[in-house]
């Protein structure tokens, strides 16, 4: 199996909100053209610590980035490793943190913001360093790379929900709102990336609480949205995804040879050629479970 992906990271996306809230991608889900599940981030429910989880699959216990302020490379096998060794094209729009933990540290705007370099694990990156980039810029710092370098992977990270959330709180319309109109962009882009042959993958780092912040072990900060989209997803019901197996499954689905922690339950089964048998029934999406 190989294919091309796009991770999108929604940073600070509690489940709630995006159960309540997304309408496009909820509209996806009822199309059977989705499907979503439910994910309880690792501890301590902190950015930096859970993008090397997202990115390596290993826990912040284990990984050594237990904090936000932990600014060094990482030390541990990423996506972006593996698929730069395996000859894959790699790409991200997304916030300095990615760049310092797997391609320089600390960050240099004027060296790193724009980055193109192919020796670099992610190869072609687009880095902001405020926290109010405009969400809408940074789809269309995507949506550039996507079209320039047709990257076999892609990593997309906002951080206006993330912001909103930790100027208002968890129950603000403020940081609902934000939520809302993050899908509404979404909606001018997925169809295209879809239709260019992407596989994507949606989802968070980790909520928010009414305190303005997270870090610990409330449901609001734990409890983080996963929306997949494509056919080379199982898109069952009875997957039970984890936080620390998105990076070995998505591993799978670019066809990288890993040993990561996957959920293989998400992956629909391998198509077999006209030479195996007649042509598969088609692919009935469902909704996924783990979503009360």
């Amino acid at each position: 199996m190989s294919n091309k992906v796009i991770y999108l990271i929604i940073d600070g996306l509690a489940w709630q909100v995006a159960r309540d809230n997304m309408g496009y991608l909820l509209a996806l889900c009822e199309a059977g053209q989705a499907s979503r599940y439910q994910l309880e981030c690792e501890l301590p429910s902190l950015s930096r610590p859970l993008y090397e989880t997202l990115l390596t699959g290993q826990k912040p216990v284990h990984s050594g980035i237990r904090h936000n302020g932990v600014n060094r490379l990482s030390n541990q096998l990423s996506l972006f490793h593996l698929a730069r060794d395996a000859g894959l094209v790699t790409a991200a729009a997304a916030y300095h943190w990615f760049s310092e933990l797997y391609n320089r540290s600390p960050y240099q705007a004027r060296r790193d913001r724009i980055t193109d370099d192919a020796a670099l694990p992610i190869q072609h990156g687009r880095f902001y360093h405020q926290d109010h980039y405009p969400d809408d810029h940074l789809l269309l710092d995507a949506d550039d790379l996507l079209r320039r370098f047709e990257p076999d992977l892609l990593l997309v990270h906002p951080m206006n929900v993330d912001d909103a959330g930790h100027k208002y709180g968890l129950d603000s319309p403020q940081y609902r709102n934000s939520a809302r109109q993050f899908d509404l962009w979404l909606a001018e882009y997925l169809p295209d990336w879809l239709a260019a042959g992407y596989q994507i993958l949606i989802t968070s780092d980790h909520g928010m609480n009414n305190d303005k912040t997270h870090g610990g072990a409330l449901p609001c900060e734990r409890q983080v949205p996963l929306f997949v989209l494509g056919n080379s997803f199982s898109h069952s019901a009875e997957a039970q995804p984890k936080q620390v197996e998105l990076c070995g499954t998505l591993a799978s689905l670019l066809g990288l040879s890993h040993s990561l922690p996957s959920c293989d339950a998400l992956l629909a089964a391998p198509r077999t050629t006209e030479s195996d048998s007649q042509a598969p029934e088609p692919l009935v999406f469902q909704q996924g479970g783990r979503d009360d």
